[in-house]
């Protein structure tokens, strides 16, 4: 059966019609888009999805999380579903490819197999997810489709109670709705993503597609390193303990040891916060943002405890005391083999050249990683841009990504 299906295409230039029309939806003057979650932006985006939809002859679905999705059913109601899907919410001022590219991809394959009249083992879905970016919570669409969504998810969102609690008025949703929106485990034959690499690794290997083997943990902290407020001028070097000396030391003894120890890793701190912070005062205080990221689970537990440990080292040396607050971890998420080797297949039979690599950002394929089989592939980005008005993929990768998903879709959907 998958061989019958194997000269299919998408059509790229109705694709690419599709991918402006919501590119211009929040477009900046720097060709860039600015479509926070439930913004008017991303609500007029989410607007033209839906219209899209129906006018394509799908039927709409929506949940109790706000996502939105094209539904294309098979001929047996209690068959599973295969989704495909990403995001069309954005950061501030990002880029036109993160999320809707893999939206507009997921609803072409759809477009696809219906024109052909192509019949499926499973229903087919193209899926929003809602706030992937976390302007409110992050994963939030995908967490409550997978079941993973908590309370305290609601609670302490990342973006503020009330910012999460006016978005939800504006949309008409509810804690209840969001938190009760899960999908039974058998009712899901799987989940695949298209998604740009947001890096260069594609790009300097002159590769086609990236099959992504794993989406790595992220474990945050804030730390505060501690010393003593006196006079900058009178107070000798030797007498101070600065705190500004222990937390600078360990960011830069931080980024050394991953380096040297953790390859395949990152560390980044995002912020330092200085108290008093004034010209002519030592820093009696300052509260630094840590977060690091690994796509192995042993190396992400041995690199938590190497980072703590630098970082008491550090204050020690200063003569410091060290507060160490914990804000959250997301485990490395494995991609599913069979899934892997079909996204390889196909590529195969399309002529494209194809490496396995992981990716260092976070996704929606990681909510439900440990509910379906999962897989994604990554298209290059130019220079790795991403997250900025200056992300860019040629529509030639575009196109070869969403043929390579609709290919899979095709395998996966008739065995």
């Amino acid at each position: 059966m998958t061989q019958a299906f194997s000269y299919l295409r998408i059509n790229p230039d109705r694709m690419l019609d599709a991918f402006n029309q919501v590119a211009s939806i929040g477009a900046t003057a720097d060709s860039g888009v600015d479509r926070p979650t439930f913004s008017e932006a991303h609500l007029a985006a989410r607007k033209w999805f839906r219209d899209h939809i129906e006018q394509s002859g799908f039927e709409f679905h929506t949940d109790g999380a706000g996502n939105h999705s094209a539904v294309l059913p098979c001929d047996d109601p209690s068959a599973p579903t295969l989704i495909l899907g990403s995001h069309l919410d954005s950061v501030p001022n990002g880029g036109r490819f993160d999320g809707a590219l893999g939206v507009m991809a997921a609803l072409e394959a759809l477009k696809t197999i219906q024109e052909n009249r192509i019949k499926l083992r499973v229903h087919l879905e193209a899926m929003d997810f809602t706030d992937e970016e976390g302007t409110l919570v992050g994963l939030l669409g995908s967490a409550a489709l997978a079941g993973h969504l908590r309370p305290d998810d609601l609670e302490r969102p990342r973006g503020g109670r009330g910012k999460l609690l006016e978005g939800m008025q504006r949309v008409r949703l509810n804690e209840s709705g969001m938190l009760n929106a899960a999908r039974r485990k058998e009712a899901l034959a799987g989940y695949l993503e298209l998604h740009i690499e947001q890096g260069k690794r594609l790009e300097r290997a002159n590769l086609d597609i990236g099959i992504v083997n794993a989406i790595v943990g992220i474990w945050s902290y804030r730390l505060t390193f501690i010393g003593k407020a006196d006079h900058a001028g009178s107070t000798t070097m030797e007498d101070r303990r600065d705190a500004s000396l222990g937390s600078s030391a360990f960011t830069l003894a931080a980024r050394e040891t991953v380096m040297r120890d953790f390859p395949n890793c990152v560390v980044n701190v995002g912020r330092m916060e200085f108290a008093p912070g004034a010209f002519n005062i030592v820093p009696a205080q300052v509260d630094v943002s840590l977060e690091f990221r690994s796509p192995d689970e042993e190396q992400f537990d041995r690199l938590d405890q190497v980072l703590l440990d630098l970082a008491e080292r550090e204050a020690g040396r200063f003569g410091l005391s060290l507060k160490t607050e914990y804000l959250g971890r997301h485990s490395p998420s494995l991609m599913d083999e069979t899934v892997r080797n079909t996204f390889a297949e196909a590529c195969n039979d399309l002529g494209l050249s194809h490496t396995p690599l992981p990716s260092g950002a976070g996704h929606d394929a990681q909510s439900l990683a440990d509910v379906c089989p999962v897989g994604m592939i990554f298209v290059p980005s130019v220079d790795g841009a991403s997250h900025s008005p200056r992300e860019f993929t040629e529509w030639i990768d575009c196109v070869n990504g969403a043929n390579v998903l609709l290919q899979t879709a095709l395998r996966l959907g008739s065995g």
